[in-house]
């Protein structure tokens, strides 16, 4: 039975005709922080004109989030205009995909993500880290900017694991192609008016072009992997693994469903890791203290070797570094869905049909949870500290039925290439401050630089 009790929820304050439609153009992220601070932990926000005026909830607090992505998780759907636009550039893969779909696809690929099959996979990331920090020693720049780089080395493990030898190819369309089909999909999620996609705009073309070159690189690559003539289990990368994926219950992915689903993993699988990475290099540069702890943890675990998916427990304080570095800097931000029955959240009244947000970027910083919630403290997450507060007072990887299916592969690959990164360097932070801002992931809107120094040690 709908519940449709429960107070109104307050409305950040705005324009009289426009509500805060320039504050979340501006500043979405901070309109989220302020609307917190002023109102509580469920607020209404308006934008836009009468007419198309949009209303989303904000849902900040680390109970509301558990509601929304996991104990009301049926109630909370992808239904928003944001993911359908995801779905019209990426296709409708695990990200996007809902009810019998989502379950199975869930079921073809959960056993590729196994702790066993991604452990597997540390070697490849490893040489994916040792060719970059080769390549910082033999360029001897007097800067690098980490989370450019973070990003091309999350590419490029990530399309390693997913495609092999093929790499180059991958690597080079998607980074020619990620930013527009972003920036593409941002600017139509968030509008409140959009034409149709095949009007022949200037904009739509350009998208247009823009997807067809990824498309074809990825379909060129899954066809000449179901047409290699391998025996099953030849291959140990991903795409094959997709490839051969079948079930009596569920058959197997056609061509058009394993693109989606490599879309999706091209996205979700470096953008991720190469936010957490490069916020994490970033904050130790500007820390001496916590930059000293780690590098003393590392010599002492590793003693100059490379590191393997044995030694994730062993190193817990380049753990704790990467979870605090993704409580600052989540890669998803901000997470939306639409209320399919009307509910009540911290006694709020969200009615049948409302977009709600939850918000890792504000709730990783609630007063609540997080005392001093701006400092970089990588001792909030020991395994006491955790224990002690509330499960959804960090979501960095969503959470419920939908949480990220690569939580231990993003994991994994941070660990690895934090712990060789600070083997070979010591670095210290140029750009002190990082404007950020969200996009379909967490991007940032200035360079992160340090001044790298090899280590002797």
């Amino acid at each position: 039975m709908a519940i449709t009790t429960g107070a109104e929820a307050p409305e950040l304050a705005g324009l009289p005709l426009l509500g805060s439609l320039f504050d979340l153009k501006n500043d979405s992220l901070g309109t989220f922080l302020r609307a917190r601070r002023d109102h509580g932990d469920v607020v209404r926000i308006t934008a836009g004109p009468p007419g198309i005026r949009a209303t989303v909830y904000g849902v900040f607090s680390a109970e509301g989030a558990q509601q929304v992505l996991a104990g009301e998780s049926a109630n909370f759907r992808k239904d928003n205009a944001f993911y359908q636009e995801v779905r019209e550039s990426f296709g409708n893969g695990l990200l996007t995909s809902q009810d019998e779909d989502y379950l199975r696809q869930r079921r073809l690929v959960q056993p590729l993500f196994t702790r066993r099959r991604v452990d597997g996979y540390a070697a490849a990331i490893a040489a994916e880290v040792a060719t970059l920090a080769e390549e910082w020693r033999e360029a001897d720049a007097a800067s690098v900017d980490v989370l450019q780089d973070m990003a091309r080395l999350a590419l490029r493990a990530v399309a390693r694991i997913l495609f092999g030898t093929d790499v180059d190819a991958a690597v080079e369309i998607v980074e020619n192609s990620f930013p527009d089909v972003g920036a593409y999909v941002l600017r139509r999620g968030y509008s409140p008016l959009n034409v149709p996609r095949d009007w022949p705009t200037p904009g739509n073309r350009r998208a247009a072009a823009v997807h067809r070159a990824l498309y074809e690189v990825c379909d060129r690559i899954i066809a000449e992997r179901r047409g290699s003539g391998r025996a099953p289990g030849d291959g140990q990368d991903l795409l094959t693994l997709l490839v051969e994926a079948e079930s009596a219950e569920d058959g197997s992915f056609d061509a058009t469903e394993l693109r989606e689903q490599v879309l999706v993993f091209l996205l979700a699988g470096h953008e991720t890791t190469a936010t957490s990475l490069g916020f994490a290099l970033h904050l130790l540069a500007l820390h001496p203290e916590e930059r000293k702890r780690a590098h003393e943890e590392v010599d002492r675990v590793l003693a100059g070797r490379v590191p393997g998916a044995g030694d994730l427990d062993a190193l817990p304080y380049v753990t704790q570094v990467l979870k605090e570095a993704m409580r600052l800097f989540p890669a998803a931000p901000v997470i939306g869905r639409r209320a399919v029955a009307a509910t009540r959240i911290g006694g709020v009244a969200i009615p049948a049909g409302a977009d709600v947000i939850v918000a890792p970027w504000v709730t990783h910083r609630h007063p609540d949870y997080w005392e001093d919630a701006e400092r970089f403290d990588p001792d909030r997450f020991t395994p006491e500290a955790e224990a002690a507060r509330p499960r959804y007072a960090w979501f960095p990887f969503g959470g419920g039925p939908r949480a990220c299916i690569g939580q231990h592969f993003s994991m994994l690959e941070s660990v690895i290439a934090l712990a060789m990164i600070l083997q070979r360097y010591d670095f210290e932070a140029v750009d002190t401050v990082v404007p950020v801002a969200p996009a379909i992931t967490l991007q940032a809107a200035g360079p992160a630089r340090c001044r790298l120094t090899p280590r002797t040690a």
